[in-house]
């Protein structure tokens, strides 16, 4: 068995280094899919929601991915290509300073308006409610558990 999961990882650091857009957007995507359905089983719901899944998967997909990508690459930039557990502590603190807020500023007009289908208006109130808890769990979490 660890022979099969060392060919996958091979395979797929292949992938990484030859195709990284696509292969971090299909990562996203699959991550996002599993996180929902496990998300979805934890909170008792006797059926899946598989237009949910799917919906949140193409938001790993289409935004999450690519999004980590450039932003990652950026970083890069910024620090000069540095991997020091300094530079790493530097760029997680940056991250979680600017695109962390957006990213789930966005997640939440995302998941309103397009999987749940609600009005613009129910959607804007419920961010005004809920934002500050949700990005400072996020921040919460970030600090707890560093990459």
């Amino acid at each position: 068995m660890g022979s099969i999961a060392k060919k996958g990882l091979q395979k797929y650091l292949l992938q990484l280094q030859h195709h990284p857009l696509r292969t971090k957007a299909i990562t996203a995507a699959v991550l996002s899919g599993i996180s929902d359905t496990v998300s979805q089983k934890l909170s008792g719901i006797p059926k899946l929601q598989l237009r949910r899944i799917l919906l949140k998967m193409l938001f790993g997909f289409a935004y999450l991915g690519p999004f980590g990508h450039y932003m990652y690459m950026l970083l890069d930039k910024i620090f000069k290509g540095k991997r020091d557990s300094k530079t790493v502590a530097k760029k997680v603190v940056l991250e979680q300073l600017t695109s962390s807020p957006c990213n789930n500023l966005l997640f939440m007009i995302y998941y309103g308006v397009v999987v749940e289908g609600r009005p613009w208006m129910h959607v804007k109130t419920r961010i005004k409610q809920e934002y500050p808890k949700v990005q400072m769990t996020a921040w919460t979490v970030s600090l707890c558990f560093p990459l």
